[in-house]
């Protein structure tokens, strides 16, 4: 049977070519064909294709955080537009929940993904094979790039697939790679093009990156507002250490996070983020819940089981003003995470890369880790713990400051099935359940 994801990658090989993402306007008169493109790139194809790569990134992100967010019960979509929220998604019925493997929650995140990671693919061929002058370093430093958001990429669908495995090797279309044997195999995989990354970004060292790249990528920028390639790499071990946390591997994060741009004394909000606007072929922030009108709201849990003082509560959310009933489920309190259309949203930040470090170190030095929650609570207005001699409390703190901190970031249901903690999550009505993990689309199976 002809795959479905041939389609979604086919797709995604012209998605650069009417995206945004605030970069100035690039100017093709030639219309590009994509044989072209992949056998002899110039320079402005180049740049249209570095543009769209980080542009198409943000094509139904907001389906995928707000679908692993209502899975872990942070919030609810009370809007009534589609049953399916409220029922299916929640594994309403008695124990008998199934995720459809034909559905739109199924296979809608999974497309947007691998149109990525396509994207990631022409940009790594017509790289390999440009007409463009560019010298190795450079390549080196283009070829880094897009296998870091390919990497990225296929980390957001081994997070929903789990141990259904994904495909990592799509470079053919007609002749794609087989599925990993499990959310392990999965992490190791997404690892290793990560790896990759590094070490091109190492091989191009101080030049700068060749291309222009958004304000979401301003952490890397030196004082001249230029990247230098090797930066980059401070993003890609970033993304190290949290994939180096879904494999429990804690050694590994720590020494990931030491050549990241963690900062103990930094600015909590210090990241890489995907950036929106209103114009143009832009695309605005698609989490952005207008007060009092979007009916997205949180699960009461996050409201009653905050410590008092803790500004976050009063940061993500606020009073809807009328309670809200709609299929058995109530919504007292909005979720207003985002207060704008054009509100960025991170990739990743340094307040998880600190909550990591935290982590990480328990059981090899639980000073330290208390010494990084204590970072998080004291920024949230909370007061200091005592609980270094403590390892239980250590890791306690450490789900409940992810729970607090990175609300809304697709963290939590992610954070309590690594660490065997589904059954934490609050259930509200009878019947309902907590999905593992996202079916395979049906058109995916081979038949």
């Amino acid at each position: 049977m002809q795959t479905r994801i041939t389609a979604w990658l086919v797709a995604g090989l012209f998605a650069f070519a009417a995206t945004g993402c605030e970069l100035d306007t690039i100017d093709n008169p030639n219309g590009p064909t994509q044989e072209s493109v992949l056998e002899g790139a110039t320079q402005i194809d180049l740049q249209l294709l570095v543009t769209g790569l980080e542009s198409v990134m943000r094509n139904d992100l907001g389906f995928y955080y707000q679908t692993a967010s209502i899975i872990g019960r942070e919030y609810y979509d009370l809007r009534n537009t589609d049953p399916r929220y409220t029922g299916e998604l929640l594994g309403a019925g008695s124990g008998a929940g199934v995720l459809d493997p034909n559905g739109f929650l199924t296979t809608r995140a999974y497309g947007a993904a691998y149109r990525v990671v396509r994207t990631a693919e022409t940009l790594i061929t017509a790289t390999e094979n440009a007409s463009a002058s560019l010298t190795p370093e450079q390549e080196a430093a283009v070829l880094g790039y897009a296998k870091t958001i390919k990497a990225y990429a296929l980390l957001l669908v081994a997070n929903r697939q789990f141990d259904n495995g994904i495909r990592i090797d799509v470079a053919d279309p007609d002749n794609l790679g087989p599925f990993t044997a499990d959310a392990q195999a999965s992490y190791a995989a997404i690892q290793d093009i990560f790896a990759d990354a590094s070490s091109d970004f190492a091989t191009a060292g101080d030049t700068p990156f060749p291309f222009r790249l958004s304000d979401g990528f301003a952490l890397l920028r030196d004082g001249t507002g230029i990247i230098a390639s090797e930066d980059m790499n401070l993003f890609v071990n970033a993304l190290r250490a949290r994939v180096a946390l879904y494999q429990n591997d804690l050694a590994a994060a720590r020494g990931f996070l030491d050549d990241s741009f963690l900062d103990l004394d930094g600015d909590l909000d210090a990241g890489v983020y995907h950036l929106f606007g209103t114009s143009g072929n832009d695309i605005t922030n698609p989490l952005f819940y207008v007060p009092g009108q979007d009916r997205y709201f949180v699960q009461e849990s996050f409201v009653t089981d905050a410590e008092a003082g803790d500004t976050r509560v009063a940061s993500y959310t606020a009073p809807f003003g009328d309670t809200i009933v709609a299929d058995g489920l109530t919504g007292i309190t909005q979720v207003v995470q985002y207060a704008s259309l054009t509100d960025r949203v991170p990739i990743i930040r340094n307040a998880e890369l600190i909550l990591i470090y935290a982590e990480a170190n328990i059981g090899t030095d639980n000073a330290e880790a208390e010494r990084a929650l204590n970072i998080i609570r004291t920024a949230a207005g909370l007061p200091e713990v005592d609980i270094d001699s403590d390892e239980d409390a250590l890791l306690d703190e450490v789900v409940r400051q992810r729970r607090y901190e990175l609300f809304g970031e697709a963290q939590r249901w992610i954070d309590l099935r690594r660490l065997g903690r589904l059954d934490e999550i609050q259930l509200d009505r009878p019947g309902d359940e907590v999905f593992v993990q996202f079916p395979t689309p049906v058109s995916e199976e081979a038949g």
